[in-house]
This record gives C-alpha cells, sequence and structure tokens, in this order.
C-alpha cells in the first residue's frame, strides 16, 4: 500500500506529550495545586464584572465602522440640533423620549370615550415626578418657547368630545394654523378617498431636552413604571397600552443576561452527571466518577481563569459572552472523554507515569488539533465589525486554551492520581484496599471486589459500548449496502442545506434583544402592525460646498436625483411617498429670483428664519457648506425591506452626479445588512483555510486533511441552511455560532480521521471499524455532553440564548453525524489514507508491521523481549501485528497465543 505521511510536526508533538505525561505522572500534586493557586487568582478579577459589562446595543450589534456612523458624524457636524426648536424630524440620533401606544379593544379609536383615555393617560405622564423631582415640564424639548405636543391632543385641543368633530385627513391634516403629518400617530386608518373613516391605534411621543442624561434617565425609568403599574387597570379600559421608552432596548437588554445565570447551575447538574454516568463503572476499582467530576471542575476553572484575566485587562463583557461558560463546559469534557479513552487503552500494571506517558503521547494530536481549530475559529471572529461578536470570540478562545492547559495539568494530575489509587487496588470512594477478582471471573462490584482487567491485552476491560462500535456497528457502516444508503442520506442532507442556504433571512429583530415577556415585545408589535406604512423620513444631504444653487442646470441635476428617488420601487411597491419630499430649495425658489447668486444669497437667511428651514441648511461666509432635503419612505415593514430600502438608497445617492448622502438614525442598526454576509463569509474563509494548514501539520496524511476541511465546509453548508429552515436569521448572534462551527467541526472529522491514519490495520474498512471502534462512544460522549451544557438554554426567555442552543445544536448533531457515519464511510473510498507497511522493529510502544516468517502474533502496548529459545509466547492487544519466526516473545510474564497464519489472528 503506498504511503503519504507528512509526520514530523506530529511525532514531536507526541513526543513532547510523552514526556510531559511522564513528568505529570512524577509530580502530580504540583500539577494539581498550582492550577488552583492560578484559577483563584485570576478569579479575582471578576470583581471587575459590572465594571466592565458592555450593554451598549448601537456599540454592541452594528458595524463598528459602519457607513452610517459617518453619515451620522457628517450630520451631526453640519447640522447640530437645536434645543430651543425641536424638530423630531431632524433628529441624528433617536432622541431621548417616552412613547405609548393606545390601541382601542373595537374597531375604531376615533371615539369620545377612547380619547377621554388617551387625555387621561397624557395627564398622568405629565404630572408624573421622578426621583430628582423633575416634571415632563421641566424636561421637555421645546418648540416655540412650549413643549413638544402631540399632534393629535393638538387637534382635539385637549378635549375627548372634538374627535368627533374633527374630519381628519391622512396621512396629512390641514388645521388652522399649518398642515400636520398623522402618518406616525395614527395607525390601522381607514380611508373614503383621504378622508379618515375609522383608526385603530394612536401614538404619543414625549420628547425631553438631551443637555442632562441622568435627570431625563431618571424621568424615563419613572414613565416605565407608571405603565407598568397601570397594566391591571388599563385592562379594565376602551384601550390596550403598549409603551417604550430611548432606553428600554438597553435596559431589557441588561435585565436579559441576568436570566441566564440560574441556569449555570442546572447546566454544570447535567454535565456532571452525564460525565459520571458515562464514565461510571460496576469496578469498585476501576470506577472513575472522581475522574469526572473534576474533569467539569477543570472546565470551571478555564472559565474563571480566562474570564478573570480578560477582566483584570479592561476587556468589555457583552451579553453574548453569557453563553460562553455553557459552551467551554462541553469542550473541556469532550476532551476530558478523549483522555479517559486514551488511559484506558494502557497497560494496567505499568506504573503511573508509564501510563500516563502512554496517555497524553495518544491523546496528544486530538486534543491539540481541537484546542487549536476551536482557539483559532474564536480568535478569527475578531475580524468582525461587531463588537459582540469579538467580545464573545476573545473570552471564549482565551478559555479554550485555559481548557486546554488545565486539561493537560489539572486534570491530568489528578488521572495520576486516581492511576496510584487504581494500581493499589484500593476502592473509589474509602481508598481502602479490596481483592483483585480472579482471572476470567467476573465477580467484581462496587462493594468489595475490584480491578480486573482484560488479562489477553493487558488493559482494562472494554465498556460494552465500545465493543457494540467494533462488533456491530463498524461492520454495519462498511457493509457496501449501507455505504450506499449513507451516500444517498448525505446527498439529501446536502440539498436541503443549499435549498435552506437560500431561504437565509438577514439581521437581528431589535425586540429580540429583550426577553419574550419584556413590555417591549408588545410596543414593537404594535408599531409592526399599524405604524409601519410610513417608514423613516430619510436625509437626503447635499455634501458638496461647490454645489452652485442659484444655477438652474445645477438645480435641475438635484431635481432629477430627487426624482430618481421617487420613482424607487420595491417588489413592485413604491419605496418613496412622491409629493411628500421637504425641500428647502423647491420653496425658496418661488419666492425670489434663484438664479441671481447675490439675490440668492443675501435673501436666504430671512427665508430660512421665517420658513422653520433654518436647521436645513449650513452657511459660513455665505457660502452653503451643505444643506439636506427630506424624503417619507413607505411599505418598509421587515427586515428584508429594511435592507432593501437601504441598499436602493445608497445606490442612488452614489449614482448621481452630485455629492448627495442618504441618513437616518435608523440606519446606525440597518447597517447591520450592508456588512453581515461578507464578514460571515470571510471568517468562515479564512478559519477553513487556517483549520486546513492545522489539520495537514497534525494529521500525518495530506488526503484526510482534505477530507477534515471537507467536513469543515459540508457542517457549515448544512448549519447554515437548516438554521434558516428553523426560523434563525443571519445577524450578528448566529454569526457567533457559524464561528463556533468551523471549530466544533473540525472536532469530530479530526479526531475520526486521525484514528483512521494510526490506525494499522490492513484494509480501509478495517481501518474505518477501528476508528469508530476506539473514538466512536468519546466523539458520542463529547456531542452529548455539548449538547447537554446548552440545552438549558432553549428555556431561555431570549432569542439570544435560544438561538445559541439552535445553532450549537446543529452543529453538534451535523458534526457528530459526520464523525461517526459520513466520514468514516468516504475515507473507506480512499485507502491511501493508511498505515505504513513496514518490517522495522519498534520500541513496542508504536504500532507497525512486519513479516519474516509464518508464525504470527498481535501485539500490544508494551516493551517485548525477543529471545531466541524453543519456546514462543507473545502478548496479544491492539490487534496490531507481529511476526516471529524461532523466537520466544516474552511480556510481563505472561504466556499467549501464537498464530501460524495471518488470516487466523483477531
Amino acid at each position: 500500500m503506498p504511503s503519504c505521511h507528512t509526520d514530523c510536526i506530529e511525532k514531536s508533538v507526541s513526543n513532547w506529550f510523552h514526556k510531559l505525561g511522564g513528568f505529570v505522572g512524577r509530580n502530580p500534586w504540583w500539577f494539581l495545586l498550582v492550577p488552583l493557586f492560578i484559577s483563584a487568582g485570576l478569579g479575582a478579577g471578576f470583581y471587575f464584572l459590572e465594571e466592565r459589562e458592555a450593554h451598549g446595543i448601537e456599540d454592541q450589534f452594528t458595524p463598528k465602522d459602519g457607513p452610517a456612523k459617518q453619515e451620522r458624524h457628517f450630520v451631526k457636524e453640519h447640522f447640530p440640533q437645536n434645543d430651543s426648536e425641536f424638530s423630531r424630524l431632524r433628529l441624528y440620533n433617536e432622541g431621548s423620549y417616552g412613547s405609548f401606544i393606545a390601541v382601542s379593544k373595537s374597531s375604531d379609536i376615533l371615539s369620545e370615550k377612547a380619547f377621554e383615555e388617551i387625555i387621561y393617560l397624557d395627564g398622568t405622564v405629565r404630572e408624573m415626578v421622578g426621583q430628582k423631582g423633575k416634571t415632563y415640564e421641566k424636561l421637555c424639548a421645546m418648540k416655540s418657547n412650549r413643549c413638544f405636543s402631540n399632534a393629535m391632543l393638538d387637534i382635539i385641543n385637549g378635549t375627548a368630545s372634538t374627535i368627533k368633530n374633527a374630519n381628519l385627513t391622512f396621512p396629512y391634516h390641514n388645521s388652522t394654523s399649518n398642515t400636520i403629518f398623522l402618518g406616525t400617530e395614527l395607525g390601522g386608518v381607514v380611508l373614503n378617498s383621504s378622508i379618515i373613516v375609522s383608526a385603530k391605534a394612536v401614538r404619543l411621543f414625549y420628547f425631553l431636552r438631551e443637555n442632562n442624561k441622568a435627570e431625563n434617565d431618571d424621568w424615563l425609568h419613572g414613565f416605565t413604571q407608571v405603565f407598568s403599574n397601570l397594566s391591571d387597570e388599563l385592562n379594565k379600559r376602551q384601550i390596550q397600552v403598549s409603551y417604550f421608552t430611548s432606553n428600554s432596548r438597553e435596559e431589557e437588554f441588561k435585565e436579559n443576561s441576568k436570566s441566564v445565570i440560574p441556569l449555570f447551575s442546572v447546566t454544570y447538574f447535567l454535565a456532571i452527571s452525564f460525565s459520571i454516568i458515562s464514565c461510571l463503572r460496576l469496578d469498585c476499582v476501576r470506577n472513575k466518577v472522581w475522574v469526572a467530576t473534576f474533569g467539569v471542575l477543570s472546565a470551571g476553572m478555564a472559565v474563571l481563569s480566562s474570564f478573570g484575566l480578560l477582566l483584570y485587562c479592561g476587556m468589555p463583557f457583552a451579553m453574548t459572552v453569557a453563553t460562553a461558560p455553557f459552551l467551554i463546559l462541553g469542550i473541556g469534557v469532550d476532551d476530558m472523554f478523549i483522555m479517559i479513552s486514551c488511559w484506558q487503552q494502557t497497560q494496567v500494571h505499568d506504573n503511573v507515569e508509564d501510563r500516563m506517558a502512554a496517555t497524553y503521547k495518544e491523546a496528544a494530536v486530538s486534543i491539540t488539533i481541537t484546542t487549536l481549530t476551536d482557539a483559532l475559529a474564536f480568535y478569527i471572529g475578531l475580524l468582525t465589525p461587531f463588537r459582540s461578536v469579538q467580545s464573545f470570540c476573545m473570552y471564549t478562545g482565551t478559555a479554550v486554551l485555559f481548557c486546554y492547559l488545565y486539561n493537560i495539568t489539572f486534570f491530568g494530575a489528578f488521572l495520576a492520581l486516581n492511576g496510584s489509587r487504581e494500581k493499589g487496588n484500593r476502592h473509589w470512594l474509602t481508598c481502602m484496599k479490596v481483592p483483585e477478582p480472579e482471572e476470567n471471573s467476573e465477580k467484581y462490584n462496587l462493594c468489595c471486589v475490584g480491578g480486573a482487567y482484560d488479562h489477553e491485552t493487558g488493559k482494562e476491560e472494554p465498556m460494552p459500548i465500545n465493543n457494540f462500535f467494533k462488533m456491530y456497528y463498524g461492520p454495519f457502516l462498511t457493509n457496501t449496502w449501507t455505504k450506499v444508503f449513507v451516500i444517498l442520506l448525505y446527498a439529501g442532507y446536502l440539498g436541503s442545506s443549499i435549498y435552506g442556504c437560500f431561504q437565509i433571512q438577514e439581521g437581528i429583530d431589535l425586540k429580540n434583544l429583550a426577553a419574550d415577556s419584556s413590555y417591549v415585545g408588545s410596543y414593537y408589535d404594535n408599531e409592526d402592525q399599524y405604524f409601519s406604512e410610513y417608514g423613516p423620513n430619510v436625509m437626503v444631504v447635499v455634501t458638496d460646498s461647490k454645489f452652485q444653487y442659484w444655477d438652474q442646470t445645477a438645480r435641475n441635476r438635484l431635481d432629477t436625483c430627487l426624482e430618481r428617488f421617487e420613482s424607487l420601487t420595491l417588489d413592485g411597491r413604491s419605496l418613496v411617498a412622491k409629493d411628500m419630499t421637504i425641500s428647502w430649495l423647491n420653496e425658496y425658489v418661488k419666492v425670489i429670483n434663484p438664479n441671481n447668486k447675490t439675490i440668492f444669497m443675501d435673501s436666504l437667511p430671512a427665508f430660512l428664519q421665517r420658513s422653520d428651514f433654518t436647521q436645513d441648511v449650513n452657511i459660513s461666509n455665505k457660502v452653503i457648506i451643505a444643506s439636506r432635503m427630506f424624503i417619507q419612505t413607505i411599505n418598509v415593514s421587515t427586515a428584508v425591506d429594511e435592507k432593501n430600502m437601504l441598499n436602493k438608497l445608497r445606490e442612488t445617492a452614489n449614482g448621481c452626479s452630485e455629492k448627495l448622502v442618504v441618513y437616518h438614525p435608523a440606519f446606525i442598526y440597518f447597517d447591520q445588512y450592508a456588512v453581515i454576509v461578507s464578514n460571515t463569509i470571510q471568517n468562515i474563509v479564512v478559519a477553513t483555510l487556517a483549520m486546513l494548514v492545522i489539520s495537514l501539520m497534525l494529521i500525518p496524511n495530506p488526503i484526510c486533511s482534505l477530507w477534515v476541511t471537507f467536513a469543515i465546509a459540508s457542517v457549515i453548508v448544512g448549519v447554515a441552511g437548516f438554521m434558516a429552515l428553523w426560523d434563525v436569521n443571519l445577524d450578528s448572534v448566529s454569526m457567533i455560532n457559524l464561528v463556533i462551527c468551523i471549530g466544533f467541526s473540525v472536532d469530530f472529522s479530526a479526531h475520526i480521521s486521525y484514528a483512521f491514519v494510526a490506525s494499522k490495520e490492513v484494509t480501509a474498512n478495517k481501518k474505518a471499524v477501528d476508528a469508530v471502534y476506539h473514538l466512536g462512544y468519546p466523539i458520542i460522549q463529547g456531542a452529548v455532553s455539548t449538547i447537554l451544557g446548552v440545552v438549558v438554554l432553549s428555556a431561555a426567555e431570549s432569542y439570544i440564548f435560544r438561538t445559541f442552543f439552535k445553532i450549537m445544536f446543529l452543529v453538534i448533531l451535523f458534526g457528530a453525524v459526520h464523525g461517526v457515519v459520513f466520514i468514516p464511510v468516504f475515507l473507506t473510498f480512499f485507502g491511501i489514507c493508511g498505515g505504513k507497511v513496514s518490517d522495522k522493529k519498534d520500541d513496542g510502544r508504536s504500532n507497525t508491521l512486519s513479516q519474516s516468517g509464518h508464525m504470527w502474533v498481535t501485539q500490544t502496548t508494551g516493551d517485548f523481549n525477543m529471545k531466541n529459545t524453543h519456546e514462543l509466547r507473545a502478548v496479544a492487544a491492539n490487534s496490531h501485528v507481529w511476526s516471529i519466526s524461532s523466537n520466544q516473545s516474552s511480556h510481563n510474564g505472561k504466556t499467549n497465543s501464537v498464530y501460524e497464519n495471518i488470516e487466523d489472528c483477531p
């Protein structure tokens, strides 16, 4: 069989771990106690947790260098807000406000009784006093030397009975003094021509001046408390009320993170219970209950140390990081199972130092590959422009490294101490010596007899599940018809995944950042249901200070651009309302001779002052530095509409001959649509290439390394497709999980691929059986433990945590299926990925195959002494083959079977 080994790095890593394992075995107490002290010292960093918490939604869930933030900077610099002349239309941010939506329980809210209740609520809000002693009148945004008022209340002049004879028109209503836009205040409107027949909802706003944040925050907190206290009373009235403030998202977002804290205890209970059960033996000596417990403790210490270290360093702690401990627990327990599995493959009569050396040598490459790939996948996530993703990836990547460090020190040390107990044949609980069972006897129990082992192999007796993989599952999987079925199954999986990928929706709904039971959700629902007809009123900013407004040709070009905006459509529907554009320039040219520069510039300041356009033109030394107009978007009701609207508006602005910028405060959040797909693809591609490099270095076969890379791509496609079918959007939260997907898909495929390559079986099918025999159960253990680590999040009231569970479930499910079903079958098609045939003698610990005569014997991991005598003895183990001709092989004084033909060898 040809060879394709590239194992120089793999051998070096294995040899180094062989030495480390022996060193840990000789000095277990140092490696047990030092990590405990380090963990305690670093854990003190949690003192800074409250100080490092980052709850700013804009800061955490929008691109840190998004175009809208640059546009906002330009608007803020050239069109500063005037506190004495408040205009919601001209805000460059959301403003500081409270709002409530009153929805009629009948078909029409334009009734006297309904408005009596609305007026009552309005009065309650205005009379409310914050803890700092401030009322709305003292904090309100000012307009013409009076508090900003709501148009609907102005129309009825504070008298409910007036609403019956108001003769409202929509969306503009002509009052005695001016024209009022009602599109944002009346919802669920039924029209007869432009006359309002009925309406379902009324929305009122209470804007505050932004010169005193502390007092505003206090008043807004009181606003939510008032409506919360009125909830029972409101249920008895004619209207249903939902409420919201400019601080609500962040306040509820902050509370959201606290909701998962009780779940930590449940998670660790499940993890410890599963670990103990899966490592439980009826043999009172070989039982590994304490080993499993310390494995979970090791993962907990990794979280404590890594988080504490980064908190010391001042790293912001985003809410998304709260999901990391659940994940790290799964990773740590996964590596623990690999270590235990390798320990069980060592010779029970060897001293602890040698068993530890052999364990570390066997486990080294597997856990090193998974650690490097997981950590690298997370650190590559730092390339994203979302701070929530960066924070999660930094904390989790560092925790993975600590998990690895504590696994080979703290956990390894306890494994050595437990090995010393087993060596002395002591009880797992009392540590009292117990008698060994007699050879060929199964009379061991949890009480007073233990220390059984396989007398043929010299190893611990395999668990029944391992024999299931070897005797039943492996042969079944490598059956020809099973392979055909697996290929068809994979084709169905891939087809469904690709279909799902085309159904992916982008963007995070802001209401999902609050808990399901939060008052924020009902406000957003009412807003979407009744006030989605009119979208953002978008600024169109002329940024060119050399633009000649007095030139007819230049104005025509600008008018053409505005007409292009008004002609935009979205899925056959108009995107911008015609005849609703607000332009100071169009109004100005109606009253003066616009083609004379001197007249134009001299008359402009007076016009702006009397026409309320002062805040729309930035003039310096008779030069217009910048100016803005406004276009009214319509029919924007979904996240997809928001994305398409933003793209179309920017494309139109960029396509104009003049230098234009479009901006609205909501664009800060819409910017995620512009970068989420490209950044996700960038992270996946970079991480996949990095995984390929690591696999090529540490898996001693380039073809199998490519299979690992194939598994990454396959799992990513599957997760992306099925998450769309499970109603999960592609946003900054799911992007985190797709980054995780890369690392975990490597975990399972790398374990099984490495086991396939390392196997010395002579056929590809037998290699696959051998691989699932040794690592099938650890993979299942790791998958189940990781799912148990996150399953409690499925009960969380938060979209973020449920999304984390959904995608992690898909990642682990598909990763495990690839590891124990797809990859073993696919590897059998490439027998080239096998072990090298050699007649070179080994030191007894490596696995080689030689032939120099007619006598064949199975060889175990151990030291063989070849003597030239008449009696042939050998040790059978591991199904690896030695050839012996007229020699005696002895090991630990035990005599074993000799075979005349290789076909007779088990």
